[in-house]
């Protein structure tokens, strides 16, 4: 959390001592905007909701929602890419390819991770980790399914590392143990709409929330 705490106090800055904040959304078709393929919907996709509730909490920052996520890329072709990623001078780096990565399976994609992980915190940069939104054929009650499988490695490699986990799929099964549709939170099958958006926003969103309250408490 404390990497975190310097880019909220970067966030906190007035003119002329601020400078920009770059978030660096890293992933798939979801941070990518795509809602009904092939209709992009950038302006509802959660990397946009967080850079636009984010400027609200900090009126003074300029803040870079910078996405460098394809769609229909999984973990070791974000991997590969990481150099780019790093060159847009990030100041969090936010990972979020488990919907696709059941395609390599837990292996391949544990050793991608890993090495994005250590490539961006290499950088002097704060990694977030993303588990997966849903996919209606997925079972999230079912331990053994894939995609609940890639979330549970997710987090512990967040644990292994000591860095930070927005984990939108734990909200998605809670509301789906409520009661709630989840196909009222997609678009399609594996796409989220607006709703489902803002449920991965809020996960990403409260991260800077805490750290900006352990920022108060220190003061």
């Amino acid at each position: 959390m404390h990497g975190l705490l310097r880019v909220v106090a970067e966030l906190e800055r007035t003119w002329p001592d601020n400078r920009a904040v770059n978030l660096v959304f890293h992933g798939h078709s979801v941070p990518s905007g795509y809602s009904a393929t092939p209709l992009v919907d950038r302006r509802a996709s959660y990397p946009h909701v967080v850079a636009g509730r984010l400027a609200e909490r900090h009126p003074h920052a300029v803040i870079n929602a910078i996405v460098t996520a394809i769609g229909g890329e999984h973990s070791e072709s974000g991997e590969r890419r990481t150099t780019e990623v790093l060159g847009h001078r990030p100041d969090v780096v936010l990972i979020d390819y488990a919907l696709n990565d059941r395609a390599i399976g837990l292996d391949r994609a544990r050793r991608a991770w890993a090495s994005m992980i250590d490539a961006v915190l290499g950088a002097g940069v704060v990694p977030v980790l993303i588990t997966p939104s849903p996919d209606l054929a997925a079972d999230l009650a079912d331990p053994d399914d894939e995609l609940v499988r890639h979330a549970e490695q997710i987090r512990g490699l967040a644990e292994r590392d000591g860095v930070l986990l927005a984990d939108p799929l734990r909200v998605f099964r809670a509301l789906q143990e409520r009661g709630e549709s989840l196909a009222e939170l997609m678009a399609q099958g594996n796409h989220p709409n607006g709703r489902g958006h803002e449920v991965i926003a809020a996960e990403i969103l409260a991260l800077f929330a805490q750290a900006r309250q352990r920022g108060s408490r220190s003061e």
